[in-house]
């Protein structure tokens, strides 16, 4: 298992399918992009900013339902890319036991960034559908921090999955 990071979600363009990007922690810093469903990529965002509404959504209902039987969601891995889809599990420990949920990525990420939760992908599936993507590791001195963030962020407002392969076309099904 290879932890990975949220890099966030993205509107590809011209489809305008939303994608989960997640990026390999160490080695060579793999992007993993998932073609996902739109209400599960605004939950994703709703989670990472923090975005609270009057009545709980789904992945919030989730993480407090896990709150309140006293489970803790332990981690969530993309395990598996059969047939174009990716499969995930979610950890979930409940006293001394430990179960595994079987869960499309997006929701489980969902529920993850709620729990601040770490994040995997197996190595099959990042060998089959990660993609290095050149992005510098340390700015050099020079380089105005904020200039760098725009140049990410106009990546992600142009990054398309045929920049992927083939993988990427992949998304997640019920």
């Amino acid at each position: 298992m290879v932890e990975m990071e949220l890099l966030g979600v993205q509107v590809e363009m011209p489809s305008q399918s939303p994608l989960l990007l997640l990026r390999e922690t160490g080695g060579s810093q793999r992007v993993l992009p998932v073609v996902i469903d739109t209400p599960e990529a605004q939950a994703i965002y709703r989670g990472i900013e923090q975005i609270r509404v009057p009545r709980p959504l789904t992945h919030d209902l989730m993480a407090a339902i896990l709150d309140v039987l006293g489970a803790t969601l332990v981690k969530v891995t993309v395990t598996d890319l059969r047939d174009r889809t990716f499969f995930a599990e979610m950890e979930v420990t409940i006293g001394s036991d430990t179960h595994t949920i079987s869960a499309r990525p997006s929701d489980a990420v969902a529920l993850a960034v709620r729990a601040d939760t770490p994040i995997f992908a197996s190595e099959s599936v990042l060998d089959e559908a990660g993609q290095i993507i050149e992005l510098p590791a340390d700015p050099p001195d020079d380089v105005d921090p904020d200039e760098l963030l725009d140049e990410f962020k106009q990546f992600l407002d142009d990054v398309q999955p045929d920049d992927f392969g083939p993988a990427a076309e992949a998304g997640e099904k019920e």
